[in-house]
């Protein structure tokens, strides 16, 4: 039976009433183009910045001859959102006919890389990244979360393996989110390779993810730092500045950067808009706050974790651990990284620099540990981004695990991370 929610899309995205034009393959094609410019410009720009006019200069028409085909830029995003999931879903079919749950996560991540790679070489379109569904309004956003839940249940399946019958659910969960996150953020860093590297990727990946980046005979014994006088050593209580950049980063994670709206921002807070501009300049100026609010998040626990004595892995699973237990404390969670997707592109670049070197300095653990032989022999950019990937996903936690005990979340994010995915 269809929902409530289904009826409505299907109204919404029904046809002028001509048939007999809306089947023919040249409307199929004009219809599969401006799909295709939306979705490059959606990923640019975001739900709330793309426009019916800026589609239709993409692909040579007036904006009154897109709406013939979606009467609103919703309407499009959807389609869009919905054209990349089942895109999405396709590549999760093929690979689940491998005959191993190792095989099966090997095949998916071989054939993200290979589409990837076409779309890089202009024999695909762009594939909508999907950051910014939640900055749909309902019914839409439900509509298009349905049909990317189903793809997400064929991936969690592939740890319903009898050979991992002691993974339970909130562990399944967990770990197929994580590895949904190291699909997306590859986007993000892919572009500093050729395309003949990525078969060599590939293989860096599977290894990492599998094996993760503990010589054998380590053991999961991350240290309890004292994360509250880390993050806040003068041990102020919060202030109405920082009541704005956790409200505006819980927002932005929730509903992507355009869907953060000063207003949304205020009702969070339970606040005027004016308010809002007494504390802050504008929406922009306080983005840039939040990241820069997590990037020194993170640089502290970081620094923190490098003064310790032990070798590198241990520091290591100290500070994914110290990042983990951050996305639920009261000053939580980092604002994640693939928000920089959506940002303005002035603001794009700066944020991106400073992401980096946050990264960077994960590179840098990893290779030392490689050199004191604590942590295996893996490459450390990749390594790095990875364990990127992994916070971003921890960032969502509430959302995708509702009842977390906090003394569980390391558990379920850090440690498959450092330790392989399929780790007890």
């Amino acid at each position: 039976m269809a929902t409530p929610e289904k009826n409505v899309i299907d109204t919404h995205l029904s046809q002028p009433p001509l048939a007999p034009v809306a089947s023919t393959e040249r409307y199929a094609r004009k219809k599969r183009a401006i799909v295709a410019a939306a979705s490059e410009i959606l990923n640019r720009d975001g739900v709330k910045g793309m426009t019916l006019a800026s589609v239709a200069a993409q692909v040579g028409l007036i904006t009154t001859s897109v709406t013939y085909y979606f009467k609103k830029k919703e309407d499009l995003a959807v389609a869009c959102f919905l054209e990349g999931i089942e895109r999405l879903d396709a590549i999760m079919d093929q690979a689940l006919q491998a005959p191993a749950p190792k095989q099966r996560l090997l095949r998916l991540i071989e054939l993200w890389l290979n589409l990837q790679g076409r779309i890089v070489a202009g024999e695909e379109p762009a594939i909508s990244v999907f950051n910014d569904i939640r900055a749909l309004q309902k019914p839409l956003r439900t509509v298009v979360l349905t049909e990317y839940m189903k793809f997400f249940a064929k991936l969690r399946s592939v740890f319903d393996d009898s050979e991992f019958s002691w993974i339970d659910d909130q562990a399944k969960t967990a770990r197929a989110h994580v590895m949904t996150e190291h699909l997306f953020w590859a986007v993000a860093w892919l572009p500093r390779y050729d395309l003949d590297d990525y078969p060599r990727i590939r293989d860096r990946m599977f290894d990492i993810l599998i094996n993760g980046l503990g010589v054998a005979g380590n053991d999961w014994e991350p240290a309890v730092l004292p994360l509250d006088a880390i993050v806040n050593p003068s041990g102020a209580e919060v202030s109405a500045a920082e009541a704005f950049f956790i409200a505006a980063t819980r927002l932005i994670n929730e509903r992507g950067y355009r869907g953060a709206s000063v207003e949304k921002i205020s009702e969070r807070l339970n606040v005027t808009k004016g308010s809002f501009y007494h504390h802050n300049d504008a929406k922009d100026d306080l983005v840039v706050e939040c990241f820069e609010r997590s990037f020194e998040t993170m640089r502290r626990i970081q620094r923190a974790v490098s003064h310790r004595s032990g070798n590198h892995w241990s520091n290591l699973a100290t500070v994914a651990t110290a990042l983990v237990n951050y996305q639920l404390s009261e000053r939580g969670p980092l604002l994640r990284t693939s928000a920089l997707t959506a940002l303005p592109l002035a603001m794009r670049i700066k944020m991106v620099e400073s992401s980096n070197r946050v990264s960077d300095r994960f590179a840098a653990s990893i290779a030392d540990g490689i050199a004191e032989r604590s942590v295996r022999a893996v490459d450390p950019f990749i390594a790095a981004q990875m364990l990127t990937a992994t916070m971003n996903a921890a960032a969502e936690i509430r959302w995708w695990i509702p009842d977390v005990l906090p003394e569980n979340a390391a558990t379920l994010y850090a440690k498959p991370a450092l330790m392989g995915i399929f780790s007890r």
